[in-house]
């Protein structure tokens, strides 16, 4: 029975992986700090807990040595760009910096182990920043705008050199993708909850910064299956993961309107220049071919049916309370 020590384990990706490893009788492990994160989901049930810290490397590597995975798959990091802003230093720690933590334990015990150890690092399109290539791919240049664009693109660098050293490292270049397990601080959310509310006459505006920019939304479960299939593929490599459709803010919000039975979606909605990122990135979309031809990868739910699945959800929310 494979083993898998995952960090980020009660976010949104790492609980969706926790979860999809169990059903395939993995052996699982865990790094835990004492803090909570408002908008974490439950410590997971069959998962043994490994105290720990990513801003200190010597709790990273003990706890790793004590799970003694066959896999781990780096998640954990303050992932919101907005935030990477108001916290830049906190960003590089860890988001950036603690991923050489993680890589150097993991080639350390595989040192020692005499067996190979697969290391899945969660890279992020941010990284691109403003990218020359549209879509991007596993070649276009790095040129983050962003704090947490930044410390993604120090450690998928990272992934390549310890590859170059002898270590099973990946690295999956994630494209947004959402969920209903996302917490509300991200603008995807935001918007699903907020459009909930006003459905159900529990709130009269969502308030929102620019309406403009194109990402490439995907679903959440669907990237997870992504992250396994990298672990679990013959050669260690990065990939893009993506579904290749570009959809505006704005989109996302008349797509929820929808879901929640509501046309008239713009007298509902308001900008606030308070909301807006020092420097955004205009057009993030990815071009997933390598992913689909090598790992036989591909997403099973696109934009409309995200955003329909995370609106049905608020809706229930309120409607169970």
């Amino acid at each position: 029975m494979p083993s898998a020590f995952i960090t980020g384990v009660t976010g949104q990706d790492g609980s969706y992986l926790a979860e999809a490893l169990a059903e395939r009788g993995w052996e699982l492990h865990a790094l835990t700090r004492s803090s909570v994160v408002e908008g974490e989901q439950p410590f997971p049930a069959g998962v043994e807990p490994h105290p720990g810290d990513l801003r200190d490397p010597t709790s990273v590597s003990a706890a790793l040595r004590a799970a003694k995975p066959d896999a781990v798959f780096n998640l954990a990091g303050i992932s919101s760009v907005a935030r990477s802003w108001v916290d830049p230093i906190e960003t590089s720690l860890v988001t950036g910096t603690a991923v050489s933590a993680v890589l150097d334990a993991a080639w350390r015990w595989q040192e020692e182990y005499g067996s190979p150890v697969t290391v899945v690092q969660a890279s992020s399109a941010e990284m691109f920043g403003l990218p020359g290539d549209i879509p991007q791919s596993e070649t276009t240049r790095i040129a983050p705008v962003s704090p947490y664009g930044a410390a993604k693109a120090y450690g998928h660098l990272l992934v390549g050199a310890y590859r170059a050293r002898g270590l099973r490292a990946s690295a999956a270049i994630l494209y947004n993708h959402e969920s209903p397990r996302r917490p509300t601080a991200f603008v995807t959310r935001k918007i699903t909850s907020t459009v909930a509310q006003i459905a159900r006459g529990r709130a009269d505006e969502l308030v929102l910064g620019d309406l403009t920019a194109r990402r490439d939304w995907g679903w959440a479960p669907d990237y997870v299956d992504a992250l396994i299939r990298i672990a679990s593929h013959e050669h260690a490599d990065d990939f893009v993961i993506a579904t290749g459709e570009s959809h505006t803010v704005s989109d996302f919000v008349d797509a929820a309107f929808r879901a929640a039975g509501i046309d008239d979606a713009a007298r509902f909605v308001r900008t606030d220049p308070s909301f807006l990122r020092p420097v955004e990135s205009p057009e993030l979309v990815g071009d997933s071919s390598k992913a689909r031809r090598e790992l036989g990868w591909a997403p099973t739910r696109l934009f409309d049916g995200v955003v329909s699945a995370m609106v049905e959800h608020d809706l229930a929310l309120i409607d169970g309370a």
